[in-house]
């Protein structure tokens, strides 16, 4: 199979897209701010670890050379902050954006030659369901994976004549290791009211959807979104 770069992999979404890529056959680059959990996340895959900021153009260029050719990217590092727009500060709003947002254009300009010099490849990027709701309360967050999703959709016209998809999955209410405060105590089941399906969703739900945008089976995908929240963006019942 091919190689897979994932970014944030050391917990939560990009953990577990890491581990599903890897049972497809993928041998697995695992890159991460915190050295530690990426190594953990390599080894439990046979895989690699890299050590990376992705808001540092430099850094991700200087790690995209010591890969060895690059078959998926998986855009998955990404932050949020709670407050309101009003008691937003600079670094709030800079932060947000250098990971959300560069953070995916740097690693296209690392990898996606890789994947040119192997005549194609599969990009997949994570946006959220608050680029559809619109969610108040976290910044510019819903903000930046609504420009996630229209990057996806640049890069599926720029790089569809290189054999290359783009696409991007935009993920509901997500149990994770970080977003885990979100949920403590009634709060899973409170807000799982609000999900067609009642419940919340894991990560394992966004890996698979990920899994089969990365595989043949998805070969003419291209400059798509896919929303895994059990139906939220579906609209609300009746009340």
């Amino acid at each position: 199979m091919g190689v897979a770069v994932v970014t944030g992999a050391g917990q939560g979404i990009g953990k577990a897209t890491a581990q599903r890529l890897a049972r497809d056959g993928h041998h697995i680059v695992a890159v991460d701010r915190n050295g530690e959990n990426a190594a953990k996340t390599a080894a439990e895959v046979g895989g690699e670890s890299r050590v990376c900021d992705v808001t540092d153009r430099d850094a991700v260029l200087a790690m995209a050379q010591t890969v060895d050719g690059c078959d998926i990217l998986i855009n998955n590092a990404g932050i949020w902050r709670f407050h309101s727009l009003l008691d937003m500060t600079e670094d709030d709003a800079q932060s947000v954006l250098a990971v959300n947002v560069l953070g995916i254009v740097w690693c296209l300009q690392a990898f996606v030659p890789k994947m040119i010099e192997r005549g194609g490849g599969s990009i997949v990027s994570l946006s959220s369901g608050a680029a559809w709701t619109q969610s108040p309360g976290i910044g510019i967050y819903p903000a930046t994976k609504t420009a996630v999703e229209s990057l996806t959709k640049t890069m599926a016209i720029e790089l569809g004549r290189h054999n290359i998809r783009a696409n991007a999955v935009g993920p509901g209410l997500i149990v994770s290791e970080g977003t885990s405060v979100n949920y403590q105590g009634d709060r899973a089941s409170e807000r799982a009211k609000n999900v067609p399906m009642k419940r919340v969703g894991d990560p394992t739900e966004i890996a698979d959807v990920i899994g089969f945008l990365c595989s043949h089976d998805a070969r003419y995908v291209n400059g798509q979104v896919i929303y895994i929240d059990g139906g939220v963006t579906a609209g609300r019942e009746s009340l």
